[in-house]
């Protein structure tokens, strides 16, 4: 019986952790909607943002009801990562978050596909969805920092602000069992190579150990989450129990 318990906790952990991360960063993409510098980027950033709301809507479920999950926890209560909270900022920073979190994104499916456990399904799915996202911030990537001294000025510091975001990523997490080290240094590679080949250099300071950034697995998150979330549940928490 206590194993079945202990199982059954690390399942919910790690769910809600990949659920929050995923519905968290599927509302700030959505916040670009009639705002995004073109409208083919805003169809783009809409399809992301709907690919995420999937995985997070399987994920929550495993759970319990995804709408009580999404809408009527407190802030403490969601353990996404505080990468994926960041607000969009400028196009440059929607892109840097979007590459920095699906390159993680991509390799960590890759991982959990190629197993047996719980989440091999969704994840053997989720991941060409994935390469997508990665692909396409991979390309703004590119042509922000290889464009125009402006752009690339602004994606250098979109690189570095949200650099400070990224070591969370790669700690542990009870119920996914994945070999964190060689996942962080498969990271590191893949967007070290896409920003040299953007002309931008890499970011200096920690992304592990001792890290400033780290507590949204703990419930901690920045001052803007807080606003984000009230956004989020406004309308739900306005008319509990509505229905279309």
């Amino acid at each position: 019986m206590s194993t079945d318990v202990t199982t059954d906790a690390t399942v919910t952990s790690a769910a809600l952790a990949l659920g929050d991360d995923a519905l968290v960063l599927s509302h700030r993409l959505g916040e670009w909607a009639g705002h995004a510098p073109v409208l083919e980027e805003e169809v783009a950033l809409a399809n992301i943002a709907l690919d995420l709301l999937g995985q997070a809507r399987v994920l929550l479920s495993l759970v319990g009801d995804e709408d009580e999950l999404a809408y009527l926890r407190e802030e403490r209560a969601f353990t996404n990562l505080q990468l994926v909270e960041q607000p969009n900022g400028d196009f440059a920073h929607t892109i840097a978050r979007q590459l920095y979190f699906s390159t993680y994104q991509y390799l960590l499916y890759t991982e959990l596909a190629a197993g047996d456990g719980l989440f091999a399904p969704l994840a053997a799915k989720a991941v060409k969805e994935v390469a997508y996202h990665r692909d396409h911030a991979e390309q703004w990537t590119l042509r922000l920092g290889d464009g125009t001294d402006v752009s690339h000025q602004r994606m250098q510091r979109a690189c570095a602000a949200l650099w400070r975001f990224t070591g969370e990523m790669f700690q542990p997490v009870a119920g996914l069992d994945v070999d964190l080290p060689a996942l962080e240094s498969a990271w590191a590679a893949s967007v070290t190579d896409v920003l040299r080949r953007a002309t931008l250099a890499v970011p200096e300071g920690p992304r592990s150990g001792a890290w400033a950034a780290g507590a949204g697995r703990q419930g901690l998150h920045t001052e803007s989450f807080g606003r984000m979330l009230a956004e989020m549940q406004h309308l739900h928490r306005s008319h509990p129990g509505a229905s279309w």
